[in-house]
């Protein structure tokens, strides 16, 4: 039986100790703010918004709301990013995307000052993770990941570990953060040969495949730390992850469940970048 790597005890001793920053900062007279831009009512966009801000009010980080409207022009976003860049009360800007088509969504995404970028969806963020540099932010997914090995005193160094996937989003951040962390980082994708036997090999494997219960028991090791980053939804209609779940409980040593592992922590880590943007900006 598979020990649960619950996201629920990560989010909560990353509120115990954003909630001490936050109250450091606010003495200092810094208020730590979220910028929200969201273009359209896309019901999924709302649904994030929500839990972002409340999880925002739990550690007293203020949030500003920038609602335009789906048939905004191209130069008007623009001006929105543009004051958001400028204005020094903000410490951190999320756009939701993707945007309308009518909208040039790179040019976009290139706008935003990486020390702003707190989803880290800019080059220069990615440039960042990529180099150790420190410059913007990782994409949350990718480093709530990393957030629940810490938690849970999970050792990455000198282990195998095995990515699978390779999006900006997950992947490539995920596997370089591994490597900073000293594991020996394999990453898998669709043009993998017989990946299975690859991710057998894993001592930590990472899955952003992007299907649903895509990895079944043929791909698992006795003892693995399996942490599932899919969200999907089943034939049932129920919450899946990209590891088929029952397959994965009796064999493996550590697994994260869908819902509540991944996806819980990666909103707290939008959280704790705009509290680290706002102490760089005190610096």
């Amino acid at each position: 039986m598979a020990e649960l790597l619950k996201g629920a005890a990560v989010v909560a001793a990353m509120n115990e100790k954003l909630t001490a920053e936050v109250a450091a900062l606010k003495e200092k007279g810094v208020t730590p703010t979220l910028a929200i831009l969201r273009v359209g009512e896309r019901d999924d966009d709302i649904s994030y918004e929500r839990g972002a801000t409340k999880r925002c009010d739990t550690v007293g980080v203020a949030v500003k709301n920038v609602i335009l409207p789906a048939d905004v022009s191209q130069e008007e976003l623009m001006k929105n990013v543009e004051a958001l860049n400028n204005d020094n009360n903000v410490h951190g800007v999320l756009i939701f995307r993707p945007l309308p088509k009518h909208l040039d969504e790179e040019a976009v995404r290139q706008a935003l000052k990486p020390e702003k970028d707190v989803d880290g969806i800019t080059d220069g963020s990615l440039a960042g993770v990529f180099t150790g540099s420190g410059s913007g932010f990782p994409p949350c997914t990718a480093q709530a990941c990393m957030e629940i090995l810490d938690h849970y005193k999970i050792d990455c160094k000198g282990k195998r570990a095995v990515v699978i996937g390779r999006s900006l989003v997950v992947g490539k951040p995920a596997a370089i953060m591994l490597m900073g962390k000293n594991a020996t980082v394999t990453v898998c994708h669709t043009k993998t040969v017989d990946m299975p036997a690859v991710a057998r090999q894993a001592e930590i494997l990472i899955v952003a495949a992007g299907k649903a219960n895509a990895i079944t028991k043929e791909y698992l090791a006795p003892g693995q730390v399996v942490i599932d980053v899919g969200i999907n939804v089943n034939e049932e209609g129920k919450l899946c992850g990209d590891v088929k779940f029952d397959d994965a409980e009796p064999i493996v040593g550590a697994i994260t469940p869908v819902p509540g592992g991944v996806g819980t922590v990666t909103t707290s880590v939008l959280v704790s970048h705009v509290v680290e943007a706002a102490k760089k900006h005190c610096n």
